[in-house]
């Protein structure tokens, strides 16, 4: 796979920001193993909610929110630690702006928001479109404005997985109901009705548009999709094997009302496997809400042991960057290559994990 090499920045594209830069990628100098790659939607491929009504100023808004650090001061007022966004805090006794007020879609609006006020417009405008309207391609926004419907940067994974020949799957994994928009704008790109990626409609990718779901309880993990049905009861290796078996784009919907149940802590998350003695197969997981703290995060990590007895759940700062990855939502809409550099850095840091396996 090609790939940006991991010491180049993207400093340079600062100052041009609604321009495509083409840069050479390098050749990626780990195994070429077949790539599962699980991905979220909202906030982290496409900047839409559809079960909240939220179009994309209210989503970047909100992704802001969490991003961004401070503390309520002696005075009891609230007070900036940090003027840089980040994913986690910048030192200790940071705490995020939503964990503090809640979701604001307004926050850049407000009088405590409006410090990142530019951040804001900028992303925001790069993900306009400027095409002809298309339903399945564009969306309008708040704002009456057209907007991306998935961000260029995954469909810059899905040409750079395809050019280099990769051997791997998609898997769209999501709480909300968006998966058929989700999967039909897969279709309509894969159509070469795209205008920036026309080119790939000379690419074969199979592409299942029926969404399946995937269902938890106690006992069992089950998974349907059209006449399919797997279930953890017969193996505890059934769905991970399924997963590692699929090739090209699929979606499934994950149990909301389960992690609600477990207190939308890791251990009523999406459900997700990973067998680091078959290093064939790598499976990574991208998601906004992948948290360090497991109280906190939407994945369930589970690894399989060597002696072949089941799995143990492992703490997200251990997969962090290797199987995990913590959607940086600003660098995925302005970076081109923000997923193909995800994707880069959990295969090399995946080689270390499994050699010390």
């Amino acid at each position: 796979m090609e790939l940006l090499p991991a010491d180049q920045d993207t400093e340079s594209e600062e100052s041009v920001p609604n321009q495509r830069i083409n840069k050479v990628p390098t050749a990626l100098r780990c195994r070429r193993s077949k790539l599962i790659v699980h991905l979220d939607l909202n906030n982290t491929v496409q900047l839409f909610d559809t079960i909240t009504r939220q179009g994309p100023k209210s989503a970047l808004s909100y992704f802001l929110t969490t991003v961004t650090w401070g503390r309520i001061n002696q005075e009891g007022k609230w007070e900036w630690i940090s003027q840089v966004p980040s994913l986690n805090p910048p030192c200790d006794g940071a705490v995020s702006y939503y964990s503090q007020f809640g979701k604001l879609l307004d926050f850049t609006e407000t009088e405590d928001g409006c410090l990142f006020r530019k951040i804001f417009s900028d992303h925001l405008q790069q993900m306009e479109w400027t095409g002809p309207h298309d339903d399945n391609l564009s969306a309008t926004g708040e704002d009456g404005r057209e907007y991306h419907r998935i961000l260029p940067s995954f469909f810059e994974l899905i040409d750079c997985l395809l050019s280099q020949n990769r051997e791997f799957a998609i898997v769209f994994r999501t709480f909300g109901s968006d998966l058929c928009q989700a999967l039909k704008t897969m279709q309509v790109t894969l159509l070469g009705q795209h205008p920036q990626y026309k080119h790939l409609q000379m690419k074969h990718i199979p592409l299942t548009l029926a969404p399946g779901k995937i269902r938890c309880n106690k006992k069992d993990v089950v998974l349907t999709l059209g006449s399919e049905r797997i279930s953890t009861k017969s193996s505890s290796k059934a769905l991970y094997d399924y997963f590692s078996s699929l090739e090209g784009i699929v979606g499934f919907q994950d149990h909301f009302d389960w992690w609600a149940r477990n207190d939308f802590s890791s251990q009523g998350g999406k459900p997700f496997w990973i067998d680091p003695s078959e290093r064939g197969i790598q499976h990574i997981f991208i998601d906004d809400n992948i948290r360090l703290n497991d109280a906190d995060t939407i994945v369930h990590p589970q690894v399989f042991v060597e002696d072949g007895s089941g799995t143990r759940t492992i703490p997200t700062a251990k997969l962090y960057d290797i199987c995990l990855v913590q959607t940086d939502l600003l660098k995925a809409i302005h970076d081109r290559h923000y997923f193909i550099k995800c994707v880069q850095q959990c295969e090399e840091n995946y080689s270390n994990y499994t050699a010390l396996s």
